[in-house]
């Protein structure tokens, strides 16, 4: 063979090797808490090289809140397609049935992994394992120190309990550094191996609570000017000086791990063959600065939704900034194309291929795309209740307010041209009625689509036990109905499919320690009941056999109804071993009996 010859073989070689993949998102970072996006006081100088060496898309919009914006990034599909689309009480399970973008990369040879936030479903069928994942480091539901985190996480960043391939493990360190250093490592058996992977670290910080964060940036920042940051957005007064220097610390911390990340890739050799993308899932949670913009996480202003956009391949994707209009829905099918990889037949995707953008950013931007932006609290989505319509430079606003399920009848649309007004301090509503009407048909015929994805489009997705994918099923407040009252404080049902005729031993956890305090639980038809002692937190009840089918779980601890358990957990037994009763399982009659 002669050496040309040998020469091309190695060239091809070389060339077909499928791109590495990591994806950087943290939690409650605003468009403005970088330093190459303006800010003033933070210190961001690994981002910021990121920045100046990356392609960047500078109009990226993604949903104001975190799970909707997960959802999308994943699937990309609008989140309304995937039963995702609030953040708790169980609308942050996300349809089994919808591919994942780690699924299409598993099928196609890539070792995947993530590492930090999941907040798409923490049981089974709906954990990040069973969605296409080998490798998973998270906790649970939207946060550490939730109600959906074992209680021996209440109020702790620092050494927390995750759950590594559905297994709970301690962590020693803070959280951030633990969720890199488990990517890192992840990078490093991959390379060894001379696998692709995909690596997903999502971080939960800088999110809240902020009662632990890196003690020494946060003295730092305390005691540094932050009037620039806060100045326009209400008094500076203590408590906001130093909620933003705990944000800032944890901000700090996550570009210091981005920095080791870098580091890792070129230590490897593999920083040309390896695509880095960092984004963040909404904008700030709480009133700071946000460059041009306005908003902050859960409205649809501009500093609510668009966020950066940084996608780094040093020889491949040329540093530069293109305005073209893109979204998470777009992140799928663009790695798809910078990968080489085919969209699975009878996929449906809502996105589209950022990378002729991001190979060129002087590629002409065009205008008749129409993206739709939506999320609010509720089991149904609503229609035109707290929307962002993007056309071009237009912009349909009706900021009806994410907490709200319904819609306030009294809020107005408003236009605005976001390329000339950035901060939507001009609303042209009245002014250009056509371009209102053009783009409130857009978005009703988004919905309508939307609305026929599949039948019953927005019913909540079943947790599924008695398998033996998950043998012990923790059931948090999380996941549970929705009722009157918003929030994870009143009472709820969980939603249950029983693969098999299972028995289960259930541990039932409860708030806070008190009194002694009867149990009752009703899994459908079949009731069981049990005692907390007097200062425990934890009661069992032992024997519980349930049938094959779909039934919904509620709990009621003491005398209040509306209290329910804080969690709890069904632990099944293997199929050959034998009923022992020490609670008391029975059925209760039918309604008409």
């Amino acid at each position: 063979m002669s050496a040309l010859v040998l020469v091309l073989l190695v060239s091809f070689a070389e060339a077909a090797t499928p791109p590495n993949i990591v994806m950087v998102m943290t939690d409650d970072q605003g468009y403005g808490d970088f330093g190459f996006t303006g800010n003033p006081v933070l210190r961001t100088p690994n981002l910021d090289r990121m920045a100046a060496g990356s392609a960047r898309l500078s109009r990226f919009y993604v949903s104001p809140v975190c799970t909707p914006t997960r959802a999308s990034l994943l699937t990309g599909r609008h989140a309304q397609r995937t039963r995702a689309f609030d953040t708790y009480v169980g609308r942050a399970q996300m349809e089994p049935e919808e591919v994942t973008l780690a699924e299409i990369l598993r099928d196609a040879g890539y070792v995947t992994g993530v590492f930090g936030k999941w907040h798409l479903g923490d049981a089974y069928p709906m954990r990040a394992i069973d969605q296409g994942f080998d490798e998973a480091l998270v906790h649970r539901g939207g946060g550490l120190a939730q109600p959906s985190e074992p209680i021996e996480n209440e109020r702790r960043y620092t050494d927390a309990i995750m759950f590594r391939n559905g297994a709970l493990v301690a962590t020693e360190g803070y959280c951030t550094d633990v969720q890199f250093e488990a990517g890192i490592e992840f990078i490093e058996r991959a390379v060894a191996a001379e696998r692709p992977f995909l690596a997903y670290i999502s971080t939960n910080a800088p999110h809240d609570p902020l009662h632990d964060v890196p003690e020494e940036l946060r003295d730092h920042y305390a005691s540094a000017d932050l009037a620039p940051v806060l100045d326009g957005f209400g008094e500076a007064t203590p408590e906001r000086i130093d909620r933003t220097s705990r944000v800032f610390a944890m901000i700090e911390n996550i570009d210091d791990n981005v920095g080791r990340l870098l580091a890792t890739i070129d230590r490897l050799g593999i920083a040309e063959n390896t695509i880095v993308l960092f984004l963040t899932d909404n904008g700030p949670a709480g009133a700071r600065f946000v460059g041009p913009f306005r908003g902050t996480k859960g409205q649809v202003r501009e500093g609510g939704i668009r966020t950066v956009s940084l996608w780094h391949q040093p020889g491949t994707l040329p540093p530069g900034e293109s305005a073209v209009l893109s979204a998470h829905i777009d992140v799928l099918p663009t790695l798809l194309d910078l990968a080489d990889l085919e969209t699975p037949e009878g996929l449906r995707l809502d996105g589209i291929s950022m990378a002729p953008w991001l190979r060129d950013p002087t590629r002409p931007v065009p205008s008749d795309r129409t993206l739709v932006i939506q999320a609010h609290r509720g089991d149904v989505p609503v229609r035109r209740h707290h929307i962002a319509v993007h056309e071009g430079r237009w912009k349909l606003t009706h900021e009806t307010g994410f907490g709200k399920e319904s819609m306030p009848a009294d809020v107005p649309y408003e236009l605005h041209d976001v390329v000339s007004d950035p901060g939507e301090r001009r609303d042209l509503a009245l002014e250009r009625p056509e371009v209102v009407a053009r783009l409130l048909a857009a978005y009703d015929a988004w919905y309508d689509d939307i609305a026929g994805t599949r039948p019953d489009p927005f019913a909540r997705p079943r947790i599924v036990v008695g398998t033996p994918h998950e043998t012990s099923t923790a059931l948090t407040r999380q996941d549970w109905t929705r009722t009157d009252a918003r929030g994870w404080g009143r009472q709820g049902d969980w939603h249950l499919s029983v693969a098999r005729p299972t028995t289960f031993d259930v541990e039932v956890v409860r708030a806070s320690a008190g009194a002694g305090e009867a149990i009752e639980l009703r899994f459908g038809r079949t009731m069981a009941a049990g005692m907390f002692e007097p200062g425990a937190r934890r009661a069992w009840i032992r024997g519980v056999e349930l049938p094959e089918g779909d039934l919904d779980l509620r709990s009621t601890i003491g005398d209040d109804e509306d209290r329910g358990a804080y969690q709890i957990v069904l632990h099944a037994r293997p199929a050959s071993s034998p009923t022992e009763s020490a609670g008391t399982p029975r059925v209760a009659p039918a309604a008409d009996e």
